[in-house]
């Protein structure tokens, strides 16, 4: 059955849709997944700027090869419930996005195993094949996602009061406060404070949630 006006579902990736932090698994290759982590973590509570968190840990990329993206897509899992999430909200006709201050070398391909055409992250520079340690282009921060939930909302025809958000850490405080109704999906305590209902475990769970029995 296909809901009577369009709605949006837009989703955060690293730690929400998939289980783990792409960077974190870049830089277990590079040798600095234990400086990056603790970097990870502390942006994710909110303790420090998320644009210069992610510069110095994809700083910490510098010199790996352009395959490892690959082999780190090849690694990915998806969280659990997230791939019935996103084929039971196609069936109903809702449009769905990512947006995430990951990396759109894995986020793309992953998006399109979904059916999902709606994505925005970031882009590693690379130089003769090799990860040059920098970001190309505008940083896909805290307030980036906010407005990606909004282009996303006009470009489907959707309403923002229409839209729900799903994010883990303080990056997608704006995304959910932006949206109709923002989900803390095994979120910090900073959001799952501030959002309108937390969720944990199974990402389908939130089918159970109001905006989705309208």
């Amino acid at each position: 059955m296909r809901d009577v006006k369009p709605r949006l579902l837009v989703m955060d990736v690293d730690s929400t849709l998939i289980t783990g932090e792409v960077i974190e698994m870049l830089a277990a290759r590079a040798g600095s997944q234990e400086l990056v982590a603790e970097i990870t973590e502390r942006a994710m509570r909110g303790e420090i700027d998320f644009a210069a968190s992610l510069h110095e840990r994809v700083a910490t990329l510098a010199g790996l090869p352009v395959s490892v993206l690959d082999d780190v897509l090849a690694e990915v899992e998806l969280t659990p419930g997230a791939r019935e999430l996103v084929a039971e909200l196609q069936a109903r006709g809702w449009a769905v996005g990512l947006v995430s201050g990951g990396f759109i070398e894995v986020v793309g391909p992953l998006a399109a195993s979904l059916g999902i055409t709606l994505t925005r992250a970031n882009a590693l520079e690379v130089t003769d094949g090799v990860l040059t340690g920098r970001v190309t282009g505008a940083v896909v921060d805290r307030a980036a996602k906010a407005v990606a939930l909004a282009d996303y909302a006009a470009a489907s025809g959707v309403a923002l009061e229409d839209t729900v958000a799903i994010g883990d850490g303080a990056n997608d405080l704006d995304m959910l406060a932006a949206a109709g109704f923002g989900i803390a999906f095994n979120a910090k305590p900073v959001v799952a404070a501030q959002a309108d209902a937390v969720v944990e475990e199974r990402l389908d769970a939130v089918l159970a949630l109001e905006p989705f029995a309208r």
